[in-house]
């Protein structure tokens, strides 16, 4: 996860969004001194994840709030399982609800189709990747909840990796031009930054073992023939991942050609959230 810096200022945001000045319905139907409490219900199987969120969400708008846990972040959960129970001002427990609830069903989401993927995997070796197919202002979130789920974080902006993919070498006049050109402004600008390099072909991966420099390969949209072929190919020297059109049916196949890693965008694009639901306790 980002640092908690990254986190308050995001929970800062959420509140200016949601709150600005002042939850008219709460402010006009409870009395300010009115304390309570609230439990969080499971409402469908999956792994649940953002417990610590929720607590940094509450306790970030009232100090004053306490959280008591039954389950930790990337445990199986079964419907009618309670997660925690939140007690402090009624105040504050109705105007975090939404928010909570918004976050922690989105990384649950994401963290059960992560933890599936991740079994369709087991004894392969192979590991599952997430991309920069997220949400914008939320992607710390979303790669929190794929490492909740099992997964394993690729890189998380453009400043900390080098991607080469397809638009920047068709820009660039080819592989040699574009990794070349890559080595030069690393040397430059004093960078120690991991090379990825995507490949369309098995020529690109020959083109790209022989110019070396670079430490994973990755192999998109090729099929599962090809894949095993290049595998062989690299025998090692590179990390090997395959990307592109990989689905559920077809991702053990994929693993099983030896692949380091699967990434898969679906992972934060295409999710749905869990069902989760904040209810008053008496």
């Amino acid at each position: 996860m980002s640092s908690i810096q990254d986190l308050d200022r995001a929970i800062d945001s959420w509140f200016e969004e949601d709150i600005r000045e002042g939850d008219h319905t709460t402010l006009s139907t409870i009395p300010k001194a009115a304390s309570g409490r609230a439990i969080l219900h499971v409402k469908q199987e999956g792994i649940i994840a953002g417990i610590a969120v929720a607590d940094r969400v509450f306790k970030r708008f009232d100090q004053e709030v306490k959280l008591n846990t039954f389950m930790k972040d990337g445990e199986a959960i079964s419907i009618g399982n309670r997660v925690f129970e939140v007690e402090g001002s009624v105040h504050t427990l109705l105007q975090c609800e939404r928010l909570v609830l918004n976050i922690m069903q989105r990384m649950s989401g994401i963290a059960t189709s992560t933890r599936e993927y991740v079994k369709l995997l087991e004894g392969t070796g192979t590991q599952i990747l997430d991309t920069r197919k997220t949400t914008p202002g939320f992607r710390f979130l979303e790669k929190e909840a794929v490492r909740l789920g099992g997964g394993v974080n690729h890189r998380f902006g453009l400043f900390d990796m080098i991607l080469i993919k397809d638009n920047h070498i068709d820009f660039a006049g080819g592989i040699e031009e574009a990794v070349r050109g890559t080595l030069r402004y690393l040397e430059q600008n004093k960078l120690n930054l991991q090379i990825v390099l995507e490949t369309r072909s098995l020529a690109d991966v020959e083109l790209a073992i022989r110019l070396g420099n670079i430490q994973r390969i990755m192999l998109d949209n090729f099929t599962t023939d090809m894949t095993r072929e290049a595998v062989a190919l690299i025998d090692g020297r590179l990390e090997t991942e395959s990307s592109g059109g990989i689905t559920r049916d077809t991702i053990r196949e994929y693993a099983e050609c030896g692949v380091d890693y699967i990434s898969v965008g679906a992972l934060t694009h295409q999710v749905k959230s869990l069902d989760l639901s904040l209810k008053a306790a008496f």
